[in-house]
């Protein structure tokens, strides 16, 4: 299974590790290795994770607060739209396609 990001996560990405890297050195790539392991966990099994409105999934980071939020697409491949704190509104970002 193929992984598509939304043009948007790669900016989103780099603000999460920046921050992490200004609260502890290392801390920024520790994050993005959780993402990449939560992605590969994604594509894995699509299916299994959460559904939170009509094809929207959500999958949580263990060590993070953060979540991910994708679309599973009809040419095998999976969409990832959204990378967020949980804390943010529930509705951030839930129209990307």
């Amino acid at each position: 299974m193929r992984v598509e990001y939304h043009p948007i996560i790669e900016y989103e990405l780099h603000e999460i590790v920046e921050y992490y890297n200004e609260c502890s050195q290392g801390l920024g790539t520790e994050f993005l290795n959780e993402f990449e392991r939560q992605i590969l966990k994604i594509v894995s099994m699509p299916a299994r994770w959460m559904l939170i409105e009509s094809d929207i999934r959500r999958a949580l980071m263990k060590r993070f607060p953060y979540v991910i939020y994708f679309r599973i697409l009809k040419n095998s491949s999976v969409r990832v739209t959204v990378v967020k704190h949980q804390h943010r509104h529930p509705d951030r970002g839930r129209n990307r396609r």
